[in-house]
């Protein structure tokens, strides 16, 4: 009898702490959120609306990655894919976030942003996916050397900011 009194308190926490762990759940899915019959993707190279030049191989080497890298998509040809992907880039800007101590006219750190628009179309019927006219990618960095150089060593990881939006 009294191994009966302390088994149903014990039993009926447990059955709670199932129901609240269970309640989390509510929603997931497990698989890929693409509409079926989406398995691969054609990737033309982005095009650059911007005046930063060869922005378009690093962000489009970056989804690139990216979608391989996720795995809920195969990257294909443009003649075997099941969809299209084309992004345009639209903005790179530059904005200085901290100045220097002694020249407050000269930025010590600086925010790199790339903006994207993005459309995913069903290559058998042109229908489209996903559009997003307003996709972003940014890079927080310190000033060393001169402001190119610095540019261009943080491109890639604006780029690589970038591509996890877009996929």
């Amino acid at each position: 009898m009294k191994n009966s009194y302390y088994t149903f308190p014990v039993l009926l926490i447990l059955l709670a702490a199932v129901g609240c762990f269970q309640s989390g759940c509510i929603g997931y899915k497990l698989g890929s959120m693409l509409p079926d019959g989406i398995r691969s993707v054609y990737i033309p190279t982005f095009v650059n609306n911007t005046d930063e030049p060869l922005l378009e191989v690093e962000t489009t080497q970056a989804v690139i990655a990216e979608i391989q890298r996720d795995g809920s998509l195969r990257v294909a040809e443009e003649n075997a894919a099941d969809s299209i992907l084309t992004v345009s880039l639209e903005n790179f800007t530059l904005n200085p976030l901290r100045f220097d101590d002694i020249k407050a006219t000269q930025a010590r750190e600086y925010r790199l942003t790339i903006t994207a628009s993005i459309k995913l179309v069903r290559v058998a019927n042109n229908q489209i996916i996903v559009e997003n006219p307003r996709v972003q990618g940014e890079s927080t960095f310190e000033f060393i050397g001169d402001l190119t150089t610095s540019k261009r060593r943080e491109t890639p990881a604006a780029a690589r900011d970038l591509a996890p939006d877009i996929v």
